[in-house]
């Protein structure tokens, strides 16, 4: 039975797929990427988390439904959801069409252009800001 078991467990370890151990790019997901297990709200959902270089820091892509994107409400509900009081840094930025939320932390230019707000807390600097692209809040002094 331990030879067994001895056996089970070399050919477990020897039959794991080098990937799993790589660690390449700036830029790169971490967590399960199935959206059942990736954090949710009412008109929003987490599509991925990506991290700044080898930092440990997090960036939370989010996709708002389209059709409540100017509540404001929404992007509450996901900030309160997503960071904590106590977290030194968050970062959430949000989308409201599927096919612009990036891959990972950089932007292209559309991509940039179709972000409706973006969210950042970064304590050590002293940071706290939520800012709405202006077909959120059409304030032009309060929008990108």
């Amino acid at each position: 039975m331990y030879k067994l078991l001895s056996g089970l467990l070399l050919f477990s370890i020897l039959s794991l797929p080098l990937s799993v151990f790589a660690h390449e790019g700036d830029d790169h997901e971490h967590g399960d990427a199935a959206s059942s297990q990736l954090e949710s709200g009412n008109g929003w959902r987490l599509v991925r988390s990506v991290e700044l270089g080898s930092s440990g820091k997090f960036i939370h892509l989010v996709l708002v439904d389209h059709a409540v994107y100017t509540d404001r409400t929404v992007y509450s509900s996901a900030i309160n959801r997503l960071c904590g009081a106590n977290d030194e840094f968050c970062r959430i930025r949000f989308w409201s069409e599927a096919k612009f939320v990036p891959e990972k932390a950089t932007m292209s230019v559309e991509q940039n252009k179709q972000l409706r707000a973006d969210y950042l807390v970064n304590k050590s600097a002293g940071m706290k800001h939520l800012h709405y692209s202006c077909s959120v809040n059409p304030d032009k002094n309060n929008c990108f």
